[in-house]
């Protein structure tokens, strides 16, 4: 058992105004199952990178062990080769045997370690990295978001694998995941670091009365800057009456005004002083009232615009299936579900199982010319798939890799009003300084960012989420459940986050019964 040491840590990328970490010190134990939680862009994977010793910092970081991260690089022509092959650059020291242990530990059959890399999933992807990576020994892990792009049974199997290990730090914007495999928390807040004891849920409840005392103790601050304020304004204009008298009289009517002159110079002597006094208070009363809001969470409101469909049924699949073109199987076959006004339908299964094809042909369905629309996309049917007529769609794409440009070029192309589309990001929490960048340069979560704000800003029949969550920050998918609960549009959904489903969906669509 050993420590990380952090010391006046302090680090910021070139061109930009703002420090990612200015003068912070905190230590943190190798032995310990850390979650590192945060908002997006607030410096998660620039910490692990920092460990990695690949940026220049000022401080220092002292560790008396070894890193080692997860997701492994793998380009071009890396992705015919195998995982047995692709682990000897990934970590050179490891021993096969091992690896073979950690898989089985991953309930993943051997052989997938041999399988040229292409031919896997995400999830053996994922899996076949996370066995390399604890395949060694003395290693502190740094496991960056490892369940993005997982179905659920992925997702259950990396959990359960994660809670059986020490000596990580896990960035995760997955509660449950964070719940259910760490000990402590490493908490990049607005203003400060803080570490401790815990998963994400005791941190919240203690964050939550934290900044419930803040916020009561502000008030009370706000109350008491706001008498000394008008105590000053009182005693301000009794200085200044008092000054103006001791220079302006009548010396006919005030025959003896002048002898007064002193008594009233220091009467307005003082009460100057009394005013400097007041404001010298108030000015410490603000920066403490300043310092106690600097780490609350205010999650700010979102709103939404659904349209009213003048017919309830909006979908309506029945016996429905769905085959790529030159394809032996079909994707998925009979599926029979109806997505009413009003609903929130979630559909669940494994990766592959069809749930974006489907997507794909309800959109082609909103065309003029469905059945072309959905040749187009290399599909063919099989059953009756029904949309309302004359349905105006909101939609949030999986992919990002196309969002290219500035922010006033996108507003365009989707005729949304520019200074509206800031504000919603405002509201996510993305700084105003990212505005200036071109989109290719956004993170993956505030990629995502750009698309929600698209589709909430877009008035729309039915909303269309095809893994809205990913990379999203934790905080930012409280706010989007705060808002869909109060405005209850009427959804299409697809989303691995537990938590999330749990929350919002009216209905769950498992794909697994019709996977063929």
């Amino acid at each position: 058992m050993s420590q990380i040491d952090v010391n006046d840590l302090t680090f910021y990328y070139e061109g930009s105004p703002d420090y990612i970490f200015e003068h912070v010190s905190f230590s943190v134990d190798t032995d310990w199952k850390l979650g590192l939680i945060g908002r997006n862009g607030k410096g998660k994977t620039t910490f692990l990178r920092l460990l990695l010793g690949s940026c220049e910092y000022s401080g220092s970081i002292r560790a008396d062990t070894a890193f080692d991260y997860f997701p492994y690089p793998v380009r071009g022509e890396e992705m015919e080769r195998c995982g047995a092959e692709l682990s000897e650059s990934w970590k050179p020291d490891c021993e096969s045997w091992r690896v073979l242990r950690e898989l089985d530990r991953l309930e993943l059959d051997a052989e997938v370690f041999y399988r040229p890399f292409r031919t896997l999933s995400h999830g053996e992807r994922t899996k076949v990295m996370l066995a390399v990576l604890f395949s060694g020994e003395h290693d502190f892990l740094l496991v960056d978001e490892p369940t993005s792009h997982l179905d659920q049974a992925s997702r259950e199997s990396v959990k359960a694998y994660l809670a059986g290990k020490k000596g990580f730090i896990l960035v995760s914007h997955d509660r449950d995941l964070l719940d259910a495999c760490v000990d402590h928390v490493l908490v990049l807040n607005r203003k400060t670091i803080e570490v401790q004891s815990g998963n994400f849920s005791s941190w919240w409840e203690n964050k939550r009365r934290k900044d419930a005392c803040s916020r009561a103790e502000n008030e009370k601050h706000l109350k008491e800057i706001a008498a000394l304020r008008k105590a000053a304004a009182r005693s301000r204009q009794w200085a200044d009456k008092s000054e103006r008298s001791k220079i302006g009289f009548d010396p006919v009517k005030e025959p003896d005004h002048k002898g007064k002159r002193p008594y009233i110079g220091t009467k307005t002597k003082k009460m100057q002083s009394r005013v400097r006094q007041m404001e010298q208070r108030i000015g410490r009363e603000i920066e403490e009232k300043e310092g106690l809001l600097q780490d609350v969470e205010e999650i700010a409101s979102l709103k939404l615009m659904p349209l009213t469909h003048h017919k309830d049924c909006l979908i309506r699949a029945e016996g429905y299936g769905l085959q790529y073109a030159g394809a032996p199987e079909p994707v998925f076959d009979r599926l029979s579900f109806s997505l009413h006004r009003g609903e929130r339908v979630f559909l669940s299964g494994g990766n592959g199982c069809g749930k974006s094809s489907f997507i794909k042909a309800v959109l082609a369905g909103c065309t003029e010319d469905r059945e072309q629309a959905v040749r187009d996309k290399g599909l063919q049917e099989k059953g009756v798939l029904e949309t309302a007529s004359g349905m105006v769609i909101s939609c949030v794409e999986q992919d990002t890799s196309f969002l290219m440009g500035g922010i006033r070029e996108f507003c365009e192309r989707r005729g949304l009003e520019e200074h509206l589309f800031c504000a919603v990001l405002r509201q996510l929490d993305m700084e105003r300084a990212q505005f200036a960048k071109p989109m290719e340069d956004y993170s993956e979560g505030q990629k995502k960012k750009v698309l929600l704000a698209a589709s909430l800003l877009t008035p729309a029949h039915l909303y269309i989420w095809d893994e809205p969550l990913n990379y999203i920050d934790v905080f930012s998918r409280m706010q989007i459940e705060k808002l869909l609960l109060s405005s209850r549009p009427t959804m299409l959904v697809v989303e691995h986050d537990v938590r999330f489903r749990e929350t919002i969906a009216t209905k769950v669509v498992d794909f697994a019964p019709f996977f063929k």
